[in-house]
């Protein structure tokens, strides 16, 4: 009997953990975005359904941040994946200095997402921007270029700053993949006369695909996700607003819980289809 117990006695912390700070925030938002709940109308509290999911799929706003969202999202996994697999080749270079290499490679991912919006935006600022000074430098444009009053050089930006951080994390797995492949692999591969490019498509490639399923798929959650570097690039404008972005300008500055909880729900369970084929991913066995 002690020894049935014990095992949930010892899980019950995390339990009461996962409980407190996952399950009840969950189930509450649930709750909350059946109600009509306006801070406007304090006194005017009900349940209305799914009414409030109903009028956010009309809403002409929350399918412009969609959009948005999806552009971030293609832009990012898109990049980030070549550019995450590319950077853990480099990596895999056996060099004097390689360690210090690595721990370069992961500044991005370290420093927080909106401090990396913030030094992007110097970048890419009108008036006094690096990138700017580069383009007349050269003569590509006579004038300081607006990067972030369009939407889509906007988003762009944004997608670029959320790749710039992801980058080291897919480069680590897809590095840890990498040096997880026997090398027998290579060195009977070789005596059977297979060339780089052979050996490249038939062993590596196929070898280091859950690895990059893992970067993908924590990559797509991230680009949804993505709030930081939008806030700092262009504050709380409509001009460039992702869904998660939506979620909080309806909530907190129309303050209309009910609907914010309803975008906020719809957030999540788009990450968490998602977060399934990232556990996935995980649980994936790998055979050479």
């Amino acid at each position: 009997m002690r020894k049935k117990i014990l095992p949930y006695l010892l899980l019950s912390p995390m339990i009461l953990i996962m409980g407190v700070l996952v399950f009840y925030p969950i189930i509450a938002t649930f709750s909350y975005s059946l109600k009509k709940w306006k801070l406007t109308a304090p006194n005017d509290i009900h349940m209305v359904g799914l009414r409030n999911y109903a009028a956010i799929l009309k809403s002409d706003s929350f399918w412009y941040s969609f959009q948005n969202t999806l552009f971030i999202l293609a832009v990012v996994v898109l990049l980030t994946t070549v550019l995450g697999f590319l950077t853990s080749i480099f990596l895999n270079i056996d060099v004097k200095w390689s360690g210090i290499l690595l721990a370069v490679a992961m500044l991005p991912w370290a420093l927080p997402p909106y401090v990396n919006g913030i030094l992007w935006k110097f970048v890419f600022s009108s008036g006094y921007g690096f990138m700017n000074k580069a383009v007349i430098g050269l003569g590509l444009a006579g004038k300081p270029i607006e990067w972030l009053s369009s939407r889509w050089s906007l988003l762009l930006i944004v997608s670029l700053v959320v790749t710039w951080r992801s980058i080291p994390f897919t480069a680590l797995v897809c590095l840890a993949g990498r040096q997880s492949i026997p090398d027998g692999l290579y060195e009977a591969a070789r005596i059977d006369g297979g060339n780089r490019r052979t050996i490249f498509r038939m062993i590596t490639l196929p070898l280091m695909l859950p690895f990059l399923a893992i970067g993908i798929t924590s990559t797509s959650v991230t680009a949804i996700n993505v709030f930081d570097e939008i806030i700092a690039l262009s504050g709380y404008s409509d001009l460039g607003k992702n869904i998660l972005v939506e979620s909080y300008m309806t909530t907190f500055s129309f303050l209309d819980f009910g609907k914010g909880s309803a975008v906020t729900y719809l957030v999540m369970l788009f990450a968490g289809i998602l977060g399934i084929f990232y556990l996935r991913s995980l649980n994936k066995e790998v055979e050479y």
